[in-house]
């Protein structure tokens, strides 16, 4: 089965409110989207959603770099994930934004070929899933318990608060809304790299009576040796996110014993390929990984769930962001089941199950043999 046809395109759609942490804001997404279409009439989608403080690139970039390799893929055998992934990477190097939309759609394709759902396709098989919702930096703390109320009527079991603000200013934030939700409500919270070692640890000296899940990227991506530091003066888990980008990453932080989960993101490791290396590092290393996004619609999150369901040590789930969109650009795929708690339905159809209203897309060009 050879691959015939590449299209790209952009997604943009704005979000309900814009998302504020201390390495920047989303207030929609600008998205890059993928259709692999081979000469036996299958295709699959993929996407991505580059966030350039993070990946350090754009929609933009992302989208005139897709144009390249698409060219290259054209007329290669669909099925050979790892040749084709390996193929790419040699090209596209540690651009791992467009990389990902690139490996979703071949999963994607590959499990529609099985006639499998994704997660089947990759070993695993239906479990229960449920996300936290996430709250970024509000101007006040009575902005930020009230968001915290709203999320809790709504269903929700875990909430996630952004923090990483100067010395100890989140704490009166956590410390409201710990009061207002109970001790039953799940609390983790994401740094974004805000803090550095001392003011790490100057906060975690009063977080630990709030019962703190975990603590997401307190210090800066480079800091292993603060991470490891971090872990020895507090009881609250140390996640990374932004330090690990790949398996090799993964595997220099269990070495230095600096955290205790992983948080894996599509988008920072190039796709469901790479994304399988690492939980599999963190999971000989009795670590235990989450599954994160950045702004991806619906489709992305699709893949990243059927990964979660795949890889039972993928414990924390953080797909929260299409939750935020003000309009949905997908049919099918996975879904939020209202009233739940934050769970998650993926569908039983072949591949990742979701589709984009082409209507949606902007820019679209093909690529053909």
């Amino acid at each position: 089965m050879k691959i015939s046809a590449i299209k790209l395109a952009q997604l943009n759609v704005e979000m309900h409110h814009a998302i504020k942490t201390p390495i920047g804001e989303i207030s929609a997404a600008r998205n890059v989207v993928v259709k692999i279409e081979t000469d036996s009439g299958l295709y699959g989608w993929g996407e991505t959603s580059p966030m350039a403080a993070i990946t350090g690139d754009s929609q933009a970039s992302a989208y005139a770099l897709g144009r390249d390799m698409a060219s290259l893929l054209v007329g290669c055998d669909a099925l050979a994930l790892e040749p084709n992934m390996e193929f790419l990477r040699r090209y596209c190097a540690r651009a791992t934004s467009i990389l990902c939309a690139f490996d979703m759609a071949l999963y994607d394709l590959a499990a529609k070929h099985a006639g499998m759902p994704l997660y089947q396709f990759l070993g695993g098989a239906p479990r229960q899933l449920e996300t936290d919702h996430t709250i970024g930096h509000q101007e006040t703390v009575a902005a930020t318990v009230a968001m915290a109320k709203r999320l809790v009527a709504a269903g929700f079991n875990t909430i996630k608060l952004k923090t990483g603000r100067p010395g100890l200013e989140d704490l009166e934030h956590l410390q409201a809304v710990r009061e207002e939700v109970g001790p039953k409500i799940k609390l983790r919270i994401d740094c974004n790299q805000g803090w550095d070692l001392p003011t790490a640890v100057g906060n975690l000296k009063h977080l630990e009576a709030l019962d703190i899940e975990y603590l997401e990227q307190p210090l800066p991506v480079w800091d292993v040796d603060g991470f490891a530091q971090l872990r020895l003066k507090t009881t609250i888990p140390i996640c990374a996110d932004e330090s690990v980008f790949t398996h090799i990453d993964a595997l220099r932080l269990v070495k230095a014993d600096a955290v205790d989960y992983l948080n894996i993101k599509l988008v920072k490791s190039g796709g469901i390929n790479t994304a399988l290396k690492i939980n599999s590092i963190a999971e000989a290393a009795g670590i235990r990984c989450m599954v994160g996004c950045f702004g991806e619609s619906r489709l992305g999150l699709s893949a990243a769930a059927h990964l979660a369901a795949a890889r039972r040590n993928i414990c924390f789930i953080d797909l929260d962001s299409a939750l935020h969109f003000c309009e949905d650009p997908v049919h099918g795929g996975m879904d939020y089941v209202p009233d739940t708690g934050g769970s998650i339905c993926l569908p039983a159809t072949p591949g990742h199950g979701a589709e984009f209203d082409e209507k949606a897309l902007s820019k679209v060009i093909e690529i053909c043999s």
